[in-house]
């Protein structure tokens, strides 16, 4: 990358990062990254659409199930912009109140999507630890107050952390790490007091997914304590499998949350690649295996989608 004019330093835009190294192979690359966009966005689509329009699927888990894939369609649209933007070569830097709205809403959409996963863990253990009250503990009713909730919770906390970095003084080079904007990559620009923003953005993740990481293990822990007690192996293999399709999801989410802030925190030292391609992965791949591992791994999604394509394919 060449270097940054010392005009840019005081500018209210930021350069983004795409793959340091790889420029000319640009329009190249972005043949994958547009399939796995138009990927991201049929398959959460389709699962949507399936949900929606089987009304055998009108159940708590495919309701919570419609919620994450709500999600993940709208973390790829939040992304989608500079990401293609800067291969397609038609953006190379952002505006600093177009950078602090796309870090709002990939935060938010991933402290949605942890609650989200954290409810169908719920939805998961009332149904294997006390099935006979399943269908009167998670009315519809009580499903969209969930929702609420969650888009409250995900929503109303962050504006503090994120409008504060309006009234920053961002003195160093606007070069940021990503082809998208974070939090933790705006305030390493700032020369301003920024202990609010590492604080509550502290706070913030230790309440939000910290804390919905321990319960989803809390839930599974008591899900298996359960399933080992039912005397029946079949019966045991049989619960279990439900549970599959939520655990790799949960996998799919945290893992790369762990990994880039690993890369943050750690890798100073690595080449800046290696930064760019976890924030790709971290942004990406939820969304993207999210329709794939329900569609493979949950019988009813999966034979739904099934009868769609034979039936276009008739």
């Amino acid at each position: 990358m060449s270097a940054i004019p010392a005009s840019n330093i005081n500018s209210s835009r930021f350069v983004l990062t795409g793959f340091p190294g790889l420029e000319v192979e640009y329009l190249w690359l972005s043949i994958p990254f547009s399939s796995i966009y138009a990927m991201i966005f049929l398959g959460n689509c389709m699962v949507l659409h399936v949900i929606r329009t089987e009304s055998s699927l009108h159940q708590p888990m495919f309701y919570f199930l419609a919620m994450l894939a709500l999600t993940d369609l709208c973390m790829g649209l939040s992304t989608m912009y500079t990401v293609l933007g800067i291969l397609w070569g038609f953006i190379q830097d952002i505006s600093l109140d177009s950078c602090i709205a796309q870090s709002y809403f990939i935060h938010g959409l991933s402290f949605v999507e942890s609650s989200v996963l954290l409810s169908m863990a719920f939805d998961r253990y009332i149904a294997i630890c006390n099935p006979l009250r399943y269908s009167s503990i998670l009315t519809s009713d009580k499903i969209m107050k969930i929702g609420v909730t969650i888009l409250c919770r995900s929503s109303l906390l962050i504006p503090p952390v994120i409008i504060h970095l309006k009234f920053l003084n961002y003195c160093r080079p606007h070069v940021l790490s990503h082809s998208f904007c974070l939090h933790q990559d705006l305030i390493r620009m700032a020369c301003s007091d920024i202990r609010f923003n590492s604080i509550y953005g502290l706070a913030l993740v230790i309440s939000n997914l910290l804390l919905d990481a321990v319960l989803i293990l809390i839930s599974y822990i008591m899900i298996l304590h359960a399933v080992l007690a039912i005397a029946s192996r079949e019966e045991r293999i049989k619960s279990l499998q439900t549970c599959v399709s939520h655990i790799c999801a949960v996998l799919v989410f945290y893992i790369p949350i762990i990994g880039l802030t690993m890369v943050h925190r750690f890798g100073r030292h690595l080449l800046p690649l290696v930064h760019v391609l976890m924030g790709n992965i971290y942004i990406l791949f939820p969304p993207l295996m999210n329709p794939i591992i329900y569609s493979i791994k949950t019988q009813q999604i999966r034979k739904r989608v099934q009868r769609l394509f034979y039936v276009k394919g008739v």
